[in-house]
This record gives C-alpha cells, structure tokens and sequence, in this order.
C-alpha cells in the first residue's frame, strides 16, 4: 500500500485510534457518517485529527441510540443535537410506556395462570387507546348511573366520574387497570352495582337511606375493625348493643339489604381497583367487615 501523508491516517490506524472495529468504520464511512478527507494513490481511504473527533462524536450519538441517519442529519448540519435528542426522548418515552404495559400484562399472566385467549384479551385492554378507554367507563356509568333520580349537584358528580390511565402508568396501574376493565364490561357486575346504587343514593329531597353510612362514611367499617380486634361474635350481645349505636331506630331490613348488595356487587374490589388505578391510597379491604356486618344484623333479626 502506498505510505500515507504523516499527518492522514488509514482507516486501521483510524481503528486503533478510536478503538471502533474496522469493519464498523468502513460502514460509517459509506454511509457518510465518517468520510475520509483524501484518498492514497491506490485508492485508500485516509482521514485526519478531524476523522478521530468525528469517530468519537458517532459513537457517542450511536450509544444513545440515534440512528445512522439521524447522526448524518446532525453532522451535516440539516438538524441540531438537541432536536433530535427532542424526539429520541419522545420515543423512549413511548417505548417505556410500552415495556411498562408488557411487564403488567405478563405479571398478570403469570399471577392468574391465564390461558393464552386470556392472555390476548388482557393485552388489549391494556393496549387501548385513551379515547376507548374512555368508552368503556362512559358505557358503565351510563349503565349505573343513568337515570338514578338524584340531587343535581350529585348527578354532575356522577357525570364527572372518570378513571384513566396517566400518561406514564405504573406496572401496578396498568394490571389495576386490567381488572377494572373486565369487572366493568361484564354485565352482571353492572346491574349488582346498580341496584347497589338504587340501595344508596338518596332521591331529591330524600335524607340518607338506610345502611349508606356504611359505604359512605366508613364510620361503621371501623367500629366493626375495633369490635373484631376485641374478639367480639357477631352473633353476641355486645355486637347487638354496637349495632342500636350505629343504626339507632333506622330500618335494619333496608340497613342489610344495602349491605348485602355492596357485598354482592364487589363495591369494595371496585372502589379499591379504582384507587389503584388512579395511583391514590386506597383505604383497606374492609370485605370481612362488612360481612361481619351482615351476620349480626342477621343474628339482630332472629333474635
């Protein structure tokens, strides 16, 4: 080979420089990434101190994952460094979202055992887009809440009712959201939360209906956690005593239909589902208080 200019490098000098395999270079270099400033009379490829910058400049776009073309748009000058970090950074993004929904899904695969038509209707659900999810909570509340003769200061809330995955969901949000999204389309959980709901909600001009201080307040979920914490039966005397200071004279009849209707219903799976979906603390399962519940205001009525 004829020897090079003292200040030009061959391509294998310009390996051994930068430590970038021969191969890769010659590859950047047809590619226009790394053009060679001069070539030898036998027709080699020869760079300078510049090449080695330039070499160095590739690599570090490379690393942070632009492609080649993008790297030949900022070297010649057509785009800037920062507009295409912009976009690599936008696509990320979109990409972590993504790992983030796979990981979910196959978190939830592998905790439920979930067949493979299970696993495909999963993957959809998560996958939705905002406007169908969206959809889905409008056609359930529609379901649920359409038509309840309410306040309307109640009804603007119960239309103002939504639930979303954020922009940048969790692993936990997403199988949340999964859940949520099964519970919510399956017909049977919409018309118990709706006669839940019938049970619950006061019509205009209607104080508190029996037994929706339960799900309301919570007043009554936590005296119930205290009386079970001191080992209290349900079916004893002092769970009746507990029962006359949280009812008083109120209609026990109505107080366990609503009770067992939530109890049917799933309210809690659903509330806590909700929570999570939001990214909120959501207060704890109260279901074996609530069913603790029931037993002594059935024991309250044979007695």
């Amino acid at each position: 080979m004829d020897e090079e200019p003292r200040d030009l490098l061959t391509i294998g000098r310009l390996a051994h420089r930068t430590g970038i395999p021969v191969r890769t270079l010659r590859f950047w270099s047809d590619e226009g990434a790394v053009p060679p400033v001069a070539r030898s009379a036998s027709g080699y490829r020869l760079y300078d101190a510049g090449s080695v910058a330039r070499v160095e400049l590739v690599r570090t776009l490379r690393e942070l994952g632009l492609g080649l073309d993008d790297v030949c748009r900022v070297l010649s000058g057509r785009t800037t460094v920062a507009e295409v970090a912009d976009a690599h950074v936008a696509a990320l993004d979109a990409r972590i979202r993504s790992l983030k929904v796979s990981r979910a899904v196959l978190s939830t695969v592998a905790a439920r055992g979930s067949t493979a038509e299970e696993t495909a209707l999963m993957n959809r659900l998560a996958r939705l887009s905002a406007a169908e999810r969206e959809q889905i909570i409008d056609e359930f509340k529609q379901e649920v809440f359409g038509g309840l003769d309410v306040e309307p200061r109640l009804r603007d809330r119960l239309n103002a009712f939504s639930v979303d995955l954020p922009d940048d969901p969790t692993p936990e949000q997403v199988d949340a959201w999964i859940e949520l999204a099964e519970l919510v389309r399956d017909p049977g959980f919409r018309a118990r939360l709706r006669t839940w709901m019938e049970l619950n909600t006061p019509a205009p001009g209607q104080g508190r209906l029996p037994g929706a201080s339960i799900w309301w307040a919570r007043q009554a979920v936590q005296t119930v956690a205290e009386a079970r914490e001191r080992g209290l039966a349900p079916e004893g005397p002092a769970a009746a005593e507990m029962l006359s200071e949280l009812f008083g004279d109120a209609d026990r009849a109505a107080v366990l239909r609503s009770l067992e209707a939530g109890i049917e219903a799933g309210a809690e799976r659903y509330r806590r589902l909700v929570a999570r979906v939001r990214g909120q603390d959501a207060a704890p399962d109260a279901t074996e208080e609530l069913e603790w519940l029931a037993r002594a205001l059935r024991a309250a009525d044979r007695a």
